[in-house]
This record gives C-alpha cells, sequence and structure tokens, in this order.
C-alpha cells in the first residue's frame, strides 16, 4: 500500500513526531511505502510531494514545525478540486491519506470521505479546540511557552508599576488563556466564549494596584467586549473564512491606561506559542497518535479520526471531530474567577 501524509492549517509542535510515527510503523509493521504532500492541501491538489522513507524522518522527534510545510489551501473552494486531488492520488498510485490538522483540514478530509476518499485525520492545534478528544498535541507546549512568559512579565509589570496585557492565541475558545492565566497566577482571565464587561476588567486593575501589586490581563486573540462597549478592528479573511485576529491586547491596555491614568502595555506572544521543539507530553501524545493512525489506515477503518479520551487513544467519525468547536465550559472559567482581583 502506498498512503500520502500532509499536514495543514496552522503548524504547531509535535507535528514532526506524528509524521515520524505513521513511517516509521508504516514501514516496519506493514511494509507500506510513504509519500508526504507539501503544504496542506494545495499538495494532493497540485501533485507536488516529498518522498517519506526511515532516511526523512530521521531526527525529527523534538523539531517544531512540519517537514512538510503547511497551508491553509481550502480545496473545496477551487473548481474542480476534489477531482483534480482524486486524480493525481490515482495517478501517484495513492491508497490512502493520513491528514493531520484542525478543524479547517479535517473539515476537508471529512468531505473528502464523503467523496469517496479514503482518510484518516490526526487532531492537531494548539488552540485544544477539537471536538471528540480531550486534547491535542501543541496545546500543552503552547501553554508552557505562555506561562513562562507571564512569569516573566510579572517581575518587570511591578518593576515599574505598570499594567500588562498578555494576548495569547485562541480565535474561538480560550483553553490556551485559562491555563496559562491560572498557572501563572493572572489577575484577570479573558476569553472568547464569555463577553467581557470593560468597566469589571478596570475595577480589577485599580483594586489590584491599591495592594501595591502590577496587574497582569491574560486575554486570548478572540476574546471581546459585551455588545457596544468597545469597538473593535476587523481584517481580512482566509480561505476558510476565519478574520484575521490580533490587537485586542492593545485595544485593552490603550482603554485601562485611559480609565485608570496608569501606564499599561500591551504584550502579543503570537507565533512564539507555535514555535519550538514540543513538549514531553506533545511528543508522546504526537507519537501514539501517529501509531494509531496508521493502525486504522492498515485496519481499512476510514473517515475516522484518532483521539485521546482519558488515557486511551479511540477512533471517532471525522464527522463528530468537526461538527461543533470544544470551547471552556462555563464551570471551568469560574474556578478561574475566584482569583480575579
Amino acid at each position: 500500500m502506498r498512503v500520502g501524509v500532509l499536514t495543514g492549517g496552522g503548524d504547531c509542535p509535535g507535528l514532526n513526531a506524528v509524521i515520524r510515527a505513521v513511517v516509521r510503523k508504516g514501514i516496519k509493521d506493514y511494509g507500506y511505502e510513504f509519500v508526504g504532500f507539501r503544504d496542506g492541501w494545495r499538495g494532493p491538489l497540485e501533485g507536488d510531494t516529498m518522498p517519506l522513507d526511515r532516511a526523512a524522518v530521521s531526527g525529527i522527534l523534538p523539531r517544531g514545525g512540519t517537514i512538510l510545510g503547511s497551508s491553509r489551501t481550502n480545496l473545496m473552494k477551487i473548481d474542480g478540486g476534489v477531482e483534480r486531488v482524486k486524480a493525481n492520488m490515482a495517478e501517484l498510485g495513492i491508497d490512502a491519506l493520513v491528514a493531520i490538522g484542525g478543524e479547517d483540514t479535517l473539515g476537508v478530509a471529512t468531505q473528502l470521505t464523503d467523496r469517496g476518499v479514503s482518510v484518516v485525520g490526526v487532531p492537531k492545534t494548539i488552540d485544544n479546540d477539537l471536538n471528540a478528544t480531550d486534547f491535542t498535541f501543541g496545546f500543552d507546549t503552547a501553554v508552557n511557552i505562555a506561562t513562562e512568559a507571564i512569569d516573566r512579565l510579572h517581575t518587570t509589570a511591578e518593576s515599574h508599576h505598570r499594567a500588562l496585557v498578555v494576548e495569547v492565541m485562541g480565535r474561538h475558545a480560550g483553553w490556551i488563556a485559562l491555563h496559562s492565566g491560572m498557572a501563572a497566577g493572572a489577575n484577570v482571565i479573558l476569553i472568547p466564549e464569555r463577553p467581557f464587561d470593560i468597566d469589571e476588567v478596570v475595577a480589577h486593575v485599580e483594586s489590584r494596584f491599591k495592594t501595591n501589586y502590577a496587574p497582569i490581563i491574560v486575554v486570548a486573540e478572540g476574546a471581546h467586549p459585551k455588545d457596544g462597549q468597545m469597538e473593535l478592528s476587523t481584517g481580512e479573511k482566509d480561505a476558510f473564512g476565519h478574520v484575521r485576529l490580533g490587537g485586542i491586547g492593545q485595544r485593552l491596555a490603550d482603554e485601562i491606561e485611559s480609565r485608570t491614568g496608569k501606564e499599561a502595555r500591551s504584550v502579543v506572544l503570537g507565533h512564539v506559542q507555535r514555535g519550538g521543539t514540543p513538549s514531553a507530553f506533545d511528543r508522546v501524545l504526537a507519537t501514539r497518535l501517529g501509531v494509531n493512525a496508521i493502525d486504522a489506515v492498515h485496519d481499512g477503518d476510514f473517515g475516522k479520526m484518532v483521539a485521546l479520551q482519558g488515557t486511551d487513544i479511540v477512533r471517532v467519525d471525522l464527522s463528530a471531530a468537526t461538527e461543533k468547536l470544544k470551547t471552556v465550559p462555563t464551570e471551568r472559567y469560574e474556578e478561574a474567577e475566584v482569583f480575579f482581583g
């Protein structure tokens, strides 16, 4: 059997560990041949490939990013895209695909499955917002990076008696903001699932200053105020219809400074959360998912995504993984609210 592998959407730590596990087990246990598609769904769309053998995956376990490259190509928006993918797979002798990605990449994989393409999905996103899996690899690394950054910002904020607003990733779900904010002792955590009241945020900041400590506010990039409180700018959209986010941190810092008279600065962690070597947890999780993904291919169990549930790796329908986003429940956020102020 000849198997294609691709990584789509935003990069994250652990992608190479999945690729390595898929290829090593597939060659060793099943004698499969592997082909890497470059740059997400652009690869099978254009027939752009690279060889994936033992040599190609040697030494990539601790490397961040992806040796295959990635993109946000949405072949469902391209006329004849599905037919081109099928034709290229047939010409290359590809019998099955392992698609590693988040909601958009796996959403395309779901639609391809419905059109007769043999696909197995592997969940990837630092946002941890994919349904039907408890954790996605990349999330643990992103949280650790954000936590370390916030730890460092505490000391500089206190030295200069200023408020610091830390903007982390999280378009629709606030998992990174919640976990890193709780771990680093933030005074306020703002997430997309819960529109914030700017008056309450300012009150928390002022109460913190009254105790001679500098406040730290952690905000997910997709967080937004209650209607009518603050105006936020919107950016251009990508191929999947997502608006380019960024700027809520600076907008909050400006508002806090103007209302309190205290200096406020914004720090945007941005893509540093995605880069660099994966944590031990993410390396292990990514490896386990890769091993189980190629097992699913061998079993002919297509249209499935391998997922972490509890401590077990299970198979779920791709449609279940992408039918809705896994957002932060109210009770989880309320646990953090106890420490605000």
